[in-house]
C-alpha cells in the first residue's frame, strides 16, 4: 500500500516552529514508524514570508488537499484575520470527503472559521481562550486539555502541544509503539498527563522534594504490576496525603489515580502490540489485577477491546495502515 499522505498548511508570516512539529512528525524517517508522503502547502500565492524572516517557495498549492488523508494547520498569524476564502472551501471540501483536518494552536482558528468546529469540543492555546469562546459560541471550547479529537476533527492547545497531537494523531492510526519511536527520535514524551492550565502560571521552582518525587514517579512506572495508592506513595514520598497531592499536581498536571490508568493502559498498549503475552499476563504486568478490569478500563478509555486492539496494531498492518481509515 502506498504511503499515506498528509498535508501541512503553510502561510504568509508563519512560524518556522509551527510549520516545523508536523514536519518533524510526519516528514522525515523514523525507524520502526511508518512513512509517509509529506506536501507543504501553500495557502497562498508567491514566496511566503516566516516570523523569523526567511521566506518559503512552495512547489503545491491548495490544489494538494484534495489527495491527502490528513490535512494539518499548523497555526494561523492574526486570530483577528480571517483566513482566505479558498483555504476555509478546501478544508470544508476535504472534510466532506472524509479527510482528517487538524488545526494546532491557532490553527483552530481556521477550521472554527470554516465551521468544522461548530457544535464540537475544541481546544486552542489558553491566552487566546476567551476571545476564541467570544467569537465561536457553536463551538464547545475546552481550554484545559492539550488536544482534542472528535471524530475526524482534532484542534490542540498552544505551540509545544503541537507535538503531542501529532503523536496522538499517530499513535491512533499506528498504535502507541509507533508514536514512542517517533516520540524517542524527537527526545519527549510520547504522552504528557495533565493539560495547559498547568502552564498558565508559572509553575513553583522546583525543590529537593520534587525531585525526590520525581524518582518515585520512574520507580512506580518501573514496577506498575504491585499496588500503587495516594497513602503508600505519599509515606514512600514521606509526604502527608494533601502535601503529596499538591506536588504530586504540580509535577504531573493530574491526580495520582488517574496518572496510574494512564500509565497502565499505556503499558497495556505496547504489550498487546510488542508481546504475545496473553491478556492475563498483560493485566497482571500492568497492574490491573484481572483481565476483567484490563478489559473495563480498555474499552473506557479506547472504545474497543484489548484482543481488538492487538489485532488492528500487532504484524505488519502496523506499517501499512492509513491513520484516517481506521
Amino acid at each position: 500500500m502506498s504511503s499515506a499522505v498528509v498535508a501541512v498548511v503553510a502561510f504568509d508570516q508563519i512560524s518556522p516552529f509551527h510549520l516545523s512539529v508536523p514536519c518533524a512528525v510526519f516528514g522525515e524517517s523514523h525507524p520502526g514508524a511508518p512513512q509517509f508522503k509529506l506536501l507543504v502547502c501553500a495557502a497562498e500565492k508567491g514566496p511566503l514570508t516566516t516570523t523569523a524572516g526567511f521566506t518559503l517557495t512552495l512547489l503545491h498549492g491548495l490544489e494538494a488537499l484534495k489527495k491527502a488523508s490528513t490535512i494539518i494547520v499548523p497555526s494561523w498569524r492574526d486570530p483577528e484575520e480571517r483566513p482566505p476564502r479558498a483555504l476555509l472551501a478546501a478544508l470544508v471540501a476535504a472534510h466532506r470527503r472524509g479527510a482528517q483536518v487538524v488545526g494546532l494552536c491557532l490553527g483552530a482558528y481556521v477550521l472554527a472559521e470554516a465551521g468544522l468546529l461548530d457544535g464540537r469540543r475544541a481546544t486552542t492555546h489558553w491566552e487566546f481562550a476567551r476571545d476564541f469562546a467570544r467569537r465561536y459560541p457553536a463551538v464547545r471550547l475546552d481550554a484545559d486539555l492539550l488536544y482534542i479529537a472528535e471524530g475526524n476533527i482534532v484542534t490542540s492547545a498552544g505551540t509545544a502541544a503541537g507535538i503531542d497531537c501529532c503523536l496522538h494523531l499517530l499513535r491512533q492510526g499506528y498504535g502507541a509503539e509507533a508514536a514512542n519511536c517517533v516520540a524517542r527520535r524527537l527526545v519527549v514524551p510520547p504522552h504528557r498527563h495533565g493539560g495547559q492550565a498547568q502552564y498558565i502560571e508559572q509553575p513553583l521552582p522546583a525543590t529537593p522534594r520534587d525531585s525526590r518525587l520525581a524518582e518515585l514517579i520512574e520507580q512506580v512506572r518501573a514496577n506498575l504490576r504491585l499496588p500503587h495508592d495516594l497513602d503508600s506513595l505519599a509515606a514512600q514520598a514521606l509526604m502527608s496525603r494533601r502535601t503529596f497531592t499538591r506536588h504530586f499536581r504540580q509535577l504531573t498536571g493530574s491526580t495520582v489515580g488517574h496518572w496510574l490508568l494512564s500509565e497502565r493502559l499505556a503499558l497495556s498498549q505496547r504489550l498487546l502490540e510488542t508481546t504475545d503475552q496473553s491478556i492475563e499476563n498483560i493485566g497482571a504486568l500492568a497492574g490491573f489485577g484481572s483481565p476483567a478490569s484490563l478489559r473495563h478500563h480498555f474499552r473506557a478509555a479506547f472504545g474497543v477491546s484489548p484482543m481488538s486492539w492487538r489485532q488492528t496494531f500487532n504484524g505488519s498492518r502496523q506499517a501499512t495502515a492509513d491513520p484516517v481509515s481506521r
